[in-house]
């Protein structure tokens, strides 16, 4: 049986290691497997004992959770673990440590701690662990986000910034325009002008796929003519409208940072398990998929065909001198694009969900909207700097509802102490964003979503994080240090166009009988919100005029 994370099912035995392995799908126990669940436990203990709790000069590992034999804490953190780890981080301090397995990991609570080891120490705190499902399975070593700190990874990062930098947005801009376009004319279409509720979901993360993609490869037109826009998205998600979100996280949530013990019990490695299966399938997935574009790319390069600029025609031209195979390509492509998709996509969601419940600041932002921009055009890339309210929204959204709540873990590559504290070397350092963006000392009700805390906030996301003092930065979804997002420039850009241009056209409102539900989600790596629908009601007789010539 392949479980699946937050599923409920009968189970025979109460214990607490049953229960967390069942609902944290981690894998199963069994009577037949017994003998396997004790040579695990003795070989985790071993390992356990194996990693030093101190540096031998008086600094010990910072405290936190004993947990429990052989899965450590994983038992606590099988259902909004989130809220866990924001209990120990007010009861052990900005810096505490939790097992997860064999696996040390140091949690990371406060943008100050945060600036410290991965920005002023990120020659120490660069590095990811390889995860077993994830970096080994998945990406074979070669992903973007999961790959160690080293000259492969270097090399990925510069092929892939030379499509991420400013001047390479700046040149597809309009990319960027027309795909934001076509996705407020496709809600405006799916919901019949406003007549029907719709589920903005599917149009949203659909139209942030042929985005990325089209950067990556020329492929809008094929796609289009197909009508089959998940193909090239399905290796990585189960996509299956109009629920896609839950059939999508459900595929991912085996390469999160904490949701697989696989990854934390090495002995598993070499058992069969049905996280191992998913892996390996949606690896031969991606470079099925990804590879197969690539090459049909390089051979029409090499028949003297045109093709566009993209980062696939970039890999096919850097090949030897970088010294790129098949598989470099196929994973590098696949990287950027389920990076490109899943925060910009997910922030979308959240938006759709939460805006209909405050009317009042959605009226804010259209006031804003048709004094700055008016009504006979749509807004635009320059009018942000002009509509602080708009931009505070979106601030404001990505804080109460970052899709990533924990950071892509960080790893010491040496043995470092911090104000007293040891961290190992090979220790798994992961910001726990959560209770970074729900610290009251912050942000003041921070429970409450209130854009205004960030109005006299001008700066970009990217610019935020650069900040000298951490403690003002805007928020940490795009991680900190070197391995900061890659693409956050292209991100902003596409959630600020989408955005602005759905407050500009709709009057977003709840159905009746069909509220929202702003705290569950689907994920336990990338989240977005569960399934729901919303009204869409064009604000003015312009908004069809102005979306008529739309291409979809």
């Amino acid at each position: 049986m392949d479980l699946i994370c937050n599923s409920t099912y009968a189970f025979p035995s109460s214990s607490p290691l049953e229960i967390a392995v069942h609902e944290g799908s981690f894998f199963e126990v069994s009577s037949t497997s017994i003998w396997t669940v004790s040579i695990v436990a003795i070989v985790s203990l071993f390992a356990w004992m194996r990693t030093p709790w101190n540096d031998g000069q008086g600094h010990s590992i910072p405290k936190g959770p004993m947990g429990l034999p052989i899965i450590g804490s994983f038992y606590a953190l099988t259902r909004f673990p989130e809220l866990t780890l924001d209990f120990w981080a007010k009861k052990f301090g900005k810096l505490y440590s939790i097992w997860l397995g064999n696996q040390l990991f140091v949690i990371v609570s406060d943008p100050n701690v945060a600036k410290d080891l991965m920005v002023t120490n990120g020659n120490v705190f660069s590095s990811r662990k390889e995860m077993y499902i994830k970096s080994q399975t998945v990406f074979a070593g070669r992903g973007i986000t999961a790959t160690p700190y080293n000259d492969r990874w270097r090399k990925h990062r510069r092929i892939a910034t030379t499509w991420l930098s400013q001047r390479a947005v700046d040149s597809y801009s309009p990319t960027l325009d027309r795909e934001s376009l076509s996705l407020v004319k496709a809600l405006f279409e799916e919901s019949k002008g406003g007549l029907v509720p719709v589920n903005p979901q599917v149009c949203q993360t659909i139209r942030s796929q042929i985005l990325v993609l089209t950067i990556a490869a020329p492929r809008r037109s094929l796609l289009l003519e197909q009508h089959d826009y998940h193909h090239f998205w399905l290796p990585y998600r189960q996509y299956q409208p109009p629920s896609c979100c839950s059939s999508f996280e459900a595929q991912s949530n085996c390469t999160g940072p904490m949701s697989n013990l696989v990854d934390f019990v090495s002995l598993l490695q070499y058992i069969p398990t049905p996280m191992h299966q998913r892996g390996k399938k949606l690896h031969k997935g991606l470079v099925d998929t990804y590879g197969g574009i690539i090459k049909d790319i390089e051979q029409k390069m090499k028949s003297g065909g045109q093709v566009t600029d993209c980062l696939a025609k970039t890999m096919v031209e850097v090949r030897k001198k970088e010294n790129l195979d098949d598989l470099d390509m196929a994973i590098l492509a696949s990287a950027f694009m389920i990076g490109g998709v899943e925060t910009t996509a997910a922030i979308m969601q959240w938006f759709s969900a939460l805006i209909p419940a405050y009317p009042e600041i959605q009226k804010k932002a259209q006031e804003e909207l048709d004094r700055v921009v008016g009504r006979d055009r749509l807004p635009d890339v320059e009018d942000e700097k002009n509509l602080p309210y708009c931009h505070a929204i979106i601030k404001e959204v990505e804080r109460v509802h970052n899709p990533f709540w924990l950071g892509t873990p960080h790893v010491a590559t040496d043995d470092f102490v911090y104000e007293g504290q040891y961290i190992p070397k090979d220790t798994v350092v992961v910001l726990n964003t959560w209770t970074m963006h729900n610290d009251s000392t912050r942000h003041s009700n921070p429970e409450k979503f209130n854009p205004d805390r960030y109005i006299n906030d001008p700066l970009t996301s990217a610019d935020s994080a650069n900040v000298a003092n951490p403690m003002e930065r805007d928020h940490w979804m795009f991680g900190a240090g070197r391995r900061i997002c890659p693409g956050m420039l292209v991100a902003e850009r596409e959630i600020w166009l989408t955005i602005s241009r759905m407050l500009w056209a709709f009057d977003m409102y709840e159905i009746p009988g069909e509220p929202i539900d702003l705290k569950e989600y689907d994920g336990l790596s990338g989240r977005s919100p569960v399934p729901f629908r919303i009204g869409l009601k064009p604000r003015h007789e312009n908004v069809a005029k102005l979306l008529e010539g739309v291409e979809i």
